[in-house]
């Protein structure tokens, strides 16, 4: 990754959601490519990175947070796979999303007119909770679900950053592999105990991506001035059986247990069984056509990083 160049205009990056899985990674990249990296926080007392105050349900923002900046990324927002689907936590879902981006933009008028660069995470939930086999791209219609109406509303708030004069870029994040967290982690410990299995018809599409590739992405974003929407996956989708298969082979466990069927996944975890067993087959192809290259196109490549 190249480093933050002697005359690079941007010195600061404001990131909320700092600490979570994403936010971790990025910081220390973007830290170690010669950025000075801040935070937003309810409760600013950690000690690697400047941290300020926020309160989204408040509406409360440390002004400096925002003067200082230069360009904010914007990874903030409740788990989507925290809790069961209650009807609150689904509000929560969707008020943590909007609001907090609400807030930023009202903010970022207000106090920073020069701000450089927002760039706002946002998700394939976008194209549905199951568009098949079908290789789904940027320009694809919305698609239906609760995920894809949170989502829509989503980028509709980041792209009003756009009537601030503000360059303004989103990454829509597919399934984040790592071995500190998230949909990885959660799949390997039942295949760890014997008892892992495909999910559904096992023929759903997992667009996944090494959480370094997308930290690099954001990276590349940021670094190259790029603007627009680009999908947050590697190069190759894989079936949700063949994964499956995959990450039992790098722990050297066998899967004999028959596919999990749907209306069981249903029981156990209610209206999100839908994204389990569902799927979108995600082209990466925009952002490789700005010059980005993954470290991990490969999906055997990345569990061997990650589960070795």
């Amino acid at each position: 990754m190249s480093s933050a160049k002697l005359n690079d205009p941007i010195k600061t990056v404001l990131i909320t959601g700092g600490t979570g899985l994403v936010g971790t990674e990025l910081s220390r990249l973007l830290t170690s490519s010669g950025y000075k990296v801040t935070h937003l926080s309810r409760n600013p007392t950690q000690k690697h990175y400047q941290t300020f105050y926020w309160d989204v349900k408040k509406g409360e923002i440390d002004d400096e947070a925002i003067t200082s900046a230069d360009v904010i990324i914007h990874l903030a927002g409740a788990g989507v796979s925290d809790k069961r689907w209650s009807d609150a936590w689904k509000k929560e879902i969707y008020d943590s999303r909007i609001d907090s981006t609400k807030l930023l933009r009202e903010k970022v008028e207000k106090l920073n007119p020069g701000l450089k660069h927002f760039i706002s995470a946002s998700a394939i939930g976008y194209y549905g909770w199951d568009t098949g086999e079908r290789l789904v791209d940027e320009t694809t219609e919305k698609g239906d679900g609760f995920l894809a109406d949170v989502v829509d509303d989503w980028e509709k708030e980041v792209d009003r950053f756009v009537n601030l004069n503000v360059k303004t870029s989103k990454v829509r994040i597919g399934i984040v592999l790592s071995e500190k967290g998230g949909a990885l982690v959660e799949m390997a410990k039942p295949i760890k105990f014997g008892v892992g299995a495909p999910l559904g018809s096992g023929k759903q599409y997992m667009s996944w991506i090494h959480i370094n590739d997308l930290c690099g992405i954001f990276s590349h974003v940021l670094q190259n001035d790029k603007e627009g929407t680009f999908n947050g996956v590697a190069p190759n989708p894989k079936t949700n059986k063949v994964f499956t298969k995959s990450v039992a082979s790098q722990l050297g466990k066998p899967l004999w247990l028959p596919n999990v069927p749907k209306f069981a996944l249903r029981l156990i975890v209610g209206e999100m069984s839908d994204i389990l067993v569902g799927g979108n087959r995600v082209s990466s192809k925009k952002i490789e056509d700005t010059g980005f290259n993954f470290q991990f196109a490969a999906l055997d490549d990345a569990l061997q990083d990650l589960l070795q």
